[in-house]
């Protein structure tokens, strides 16, 4: 199923200028430690099926749902059965304030069964059949129909984690003043991380104490306020990066670094790739589309 892999990059190539891609598997094959800028959806439909994302290792049994997040490395070993894989082009979600709340998701890797939340499970395998039927029907609008199933599968399961946050099944409960409080200085974190953004200074914004704040931040959004605002910065680096004209070290202090070595280090943990070599690996992927796309 991988077809262009360069080290541990995978390029996905999306046919007839769709950004989506869906394979109907029953290969019995490896596929190898690698990741790729796309949201990946797995379904086993018959026989179990063993993903290593992260470094966690999940079991699925027929018909569970793993959604693998943009950016993170996974593999999988050679596995007899029929299951479904879903990729869509994680720039499609990016950059549109509307979609923040939702971002958290992306946090790590989501394990949806029938337990602990048959409802969470039961909207999104019905999320996923009519992404299956939209991406071989011949509509127009079936990319369109397509995303809004997606996103109506992401916020479900972004609604579940609230929910256990509110309901303290994963910590202490978060009173409604201080989800007010994070709502706010995540808003101001979404219009301000090119700038240089303190633990101290966010924290003053909520009146709280560093700590207290830092605490209360990974438990509302299950990634501490330091990734959340690196996240941020790698997303933009990574749009800025598919521009050749514009410079490494001018794209780290457009995306909010202090230096070109932090920026460095930590586009890498993140991406698993510095950012010369993403950038080489954008342009060999962007070539490659450009060669794939038919002629009007």
């Amino acid at each position: 199923m991988i077809k262009n892999l360069t080290g541990v990059y995978e390029t996905v190539e999306y046919e007839n200028k769709r950004v989506v891609m869906l394979y109907d598997n029953m290969e019995t094959e490896a596929y190898p430690v690698h990741w790729h800028n796309a949201v990946e959806i797995i379904i086993p439909l018959t026989n179990g099926f063993t993903v290593t994302s992260g470094d966690r290792e999940y079991q699925l049994k027929e018909k569970e749902i793993l959604i693998i997040p943009p950016g993170e490395l996974h593999s999988m070993p050679a596995q007899e059965g029929r299951r479904i894989f879903f990729q869509c082009d994680n720039s499609q979600l990016g950059g549109n304030p509307i979609l923040d709340s939702i971002i958290p998701v992306f946090s790590s890797s989501v394990y949806i069964t029938p337990e602990p939340d048959k409802d969470l499970y039961l909207v999104a395998r019905k999320g996923i059949l009519d992404i299956y039927s939209d991406y071989f029907s011949k509509s127009p609008v079936a990319d369109a129909r397509i995303y809004m199933n997606l996103l109506n599968m992401l916020t479900a399961v972004r609604e579940f984690q609230l929910r256990q946050t509110d309901s303290g099944e994963i910590t202490d409960k978060i009173s409604s003043d201080d989800s007010t409080k994070l709502k706010y200085v995540m808003n101001y974190i979404n219009h301000n991380f090119t700038e240089e953004l303190s633990l101290e200074s966010l924290a003053a914004i909520a009146g709280y104490s560093k700590f207290h704040f830092s605490r209360l931040f990974k438990k509302y959004n299950n990634v501490s306020c330091v990734q959340y605002i690196s996240s941020k910065r790698i997303k933009m680096a990574e749009q800025l990066l598919c521009d050749p004209s514009i410079s490494i070290t001018d794209i780290a202090m457009r995306s909010g670094f202090s230096s070109l070595t932090t920026f460095n280090r930590i586009f890498k943990a993140y991406k698993n790739c510095t950012p010369s070599e993403f950038r080489r690996l954008y342009k060999t992927s962007d070539n490659a589309m450009q060669l794939n796309v038919n002629p009007i």
